[in-house]
């Protein structure tokens, strides 16, 4: 691990303002970036944690919905029982991934940042563009079972692992930042993450030192709430492919996938496609798939995946 300076902001302005400048990080529960730290994959001249700014809260909105503070962690996110009764399926998705120890400490808005798992990204040996810009990709030809199949690039082929993001995207949630000029701003889950393009190294929209303060939830859509998550192991492990979605009665819905792509991945025009089966929605939602002969399984998992869903919502 590589030297770095520390503080402890008082304010999110202040936080914003002290990672402004180049090299600077937020730092909350750590559970993605002290890992790659001690690789050296991450090396930060400077880290603000932000553990005492209080957003930490879970509240209702205006119009219905919940506005999450960018501290709560995944533990009392999934199990506040608002989240529960109103959005199951972001207890779901939050309670299939990691360990309990992790999601004791890990936050809404870390897990919204985590990057990749791709083995290439932690292998520092090895070239790779979002570590190292313009390396090249060693996924390319080599080992990408876990690897995207849709809206990657020939710069990288690495997917967003997370769960809670591809909840969030189902209900369409908004994430709220404060940046360096004391500026706010909003900006929906479907833009918040990147596809790679020839910048793989930017993961989000976010600028230097702007900070989450909080996700909202829109008010509660109703209809049965399910997350299926297909991995290698029972446990903690990430998704080969993910479905995050809510069906209602007359069969009618949203989906969103995750483990396929750099960011949660729903096509709305999919979603209309619902009463007609997973073959027809995923048909749609994965048009244009650039798949490799190592994870082109993933396609026919993931209509296999909704199709369990779909039977599930009809029982």
């Amino acid at each position: 691990m590589k030297a770095f300076t520390y503080e402890r902001a008082k304010d999110p302005a202040a936080a914003a303002r002290a990672a402004s400048r180049p090299g600077a990080k937020f730092l909350a529960g750590g559970t993605n970036l002290l890992d790659l730290m001690k690789i050296e994959v991450e090396t930060p001249t400077h880290l603000i944690d932000v553990q005492d700014l209080g957003l930490d809260t879970i509240e209702p909105t205006a119009d219905g919905g919940l506005r999450i503070g960018a501290l709560v962690t995944n533990t009392n996110l999934a199990a506040d029982q608002r989240v529960r009764r109103d959005y199951a399926v972001l207890t779901r998705a939050i309670v299939a991934g990691a360990s309990g120890q992790l999601r004791n400490k890990a936050t809404t808005a870390g897990n919204l940042l985590q990057r990749t798992r791709c083995a290439y990204f932690y292998d520092t040996n090895m070239p790779c563009n979002k570590r190292n810009p313009g390396s090249g990709c060693a996924a390319i030809g080599g080992v990408s079972r876990q690897l995207g199949v849709i809206g990657v690039s020939d710069k990288c082929i690495a997917t967003f692992p997370g769960d809670m993001a591809v909840a969030m995207r189902v209900l369409d949630a908004v994430v709220e930042t404060i940046d360096a000029q004391g500026q706010h701003r909003t900006i929906p889950i479907a833009e918040f993450h990147r596809l790679w393009g020839n910048h793989p190294e930017q993961d989000t929209t976010l600028g230097q030192g702007e900070l989450i303060t909080a996700v909202t939830l829109p008010r509660p859509l109703g209809g049965r709430h399910f997350y299926e998550k297909v991995r290698d192991r029972a446990s903690y492990a990430y998704a080969l492919v993910s479905v995050a979605a809510v069906i209602a009665p007359d069969g009618t819905g949203r989906v969103a996938f995750g483990g396929v792509a750099p960011k949660p991945w729903r096509v709305e025009e999919a979603d209309a496609l619902l009463p007609r089966g997973a073959a027809a929605v995923t048909a749609r939602a994965f048009r244009g798939a650039t798949p490799t002969p190592d994870n082109a399984f993933k396609l026919p998992l993931a209509t296999r995946a909704l199709a369990a869903i779909l039977a599930d919502a009809k029982a």
